[in-house]
């Protein structure tokens, strides 16, 4: 890998960055999405209850996966609707720089919403670990890539066919399950303010999850978006 192909990535992800920048559709549309899942679940379950903490990682990850599934879809969307998708295949590009742009961007919009969300969530249920946001940021992070490697290979697919919008949450769900319940759990573990070295094995686990769904999206990913 020369320093071409890392500027071929760097210019796919900037063109989805200037793109939602003058749009904000997609960064818009997930965070509504997530502070609506945060709302309905702050009146389910009253924020003074003892157990709001063990409560607490699952209705965060309930929140940043479908917000995510959310700005998964559109990203592709806009650009099968837009004719950019097609201008990027007739590109002198590998295919899979193509996938690393567009995963990168996901990353890059997901994660932005994950880290506004969480004070939004803090305030909701009156809770306070601010002092835990270097672990959950790495947390965040680590199963962000492994969503968005998974997420962005699917939306690729479900973008072709009639019913895009479901076909995403079909497909995905049952392969990113090990990285929602490694998130959630590592995430739980971090609230708990428990030490660094139990949340290693869930932590492992995430990094593995997203060495493999890079490098099969990254291979497979050529054959995916010809169809």
């Amino acid at each position: 890998m020369n320093l071409n192909f890392f500027k071929k990535i760097g210019l796919i992800v900037w063109k989805d960055i200037i793109i939602e920048l003058r749009t904000k559709d997609i960064f818009s549309a997930m965070f509504l999405f997530a502070l609506l899942v945060i709302i309905i679940f702050n009146f389910a379950f009253a924020p003074e209850e003892g157990n709001i903490k063990h409560l607490a990682p699952g209705i965060l990850w309930v929140a940043f996966t479908f917000a995510g599934i959310l700005g998964l879809n559109r990203s592709f969307i806009f650009e099968k609707d837009g004719g950019s998708l097609q201008g990027l295949m007739l590109s002198p590009v590998d295919r899979g720089i193509i996938y690393l742009g567009k995963m990168l961007g996901n990353v890059i919009f997901i994660f932005i919403v994950e880290l506004i969300t969480l004070p939004v969530f803090t305030l909701f249920f009156n809770l306070s670990f601010f002092h835990l946001i270097p672990k959950l940021t790495l947390i965040l992070l680590v199963s962000t890539i492994g969503f968005a490697s998974a997420g962005t290979l699917l939306a690729a697919i479900s973008v072709n066919t009639k019913a895009r919008e479901t076909m995403l949450p079909i497909l995905l769900f049952p392969i990113i399950i090990p990285v929602i319940i490694g998130a959630v759990k590592s995430t739980g573990k971090i609230l708990e303010d428990k030490p660094l070295i139990e949340i290693m094995p869930w932590l492992k686990l995430l990094i593995a999850f997203d060495i493999i769904f890079l490098i099969v999206s990254f291979l497979v990913f050529e054959y995916v978006i010809e169809e």
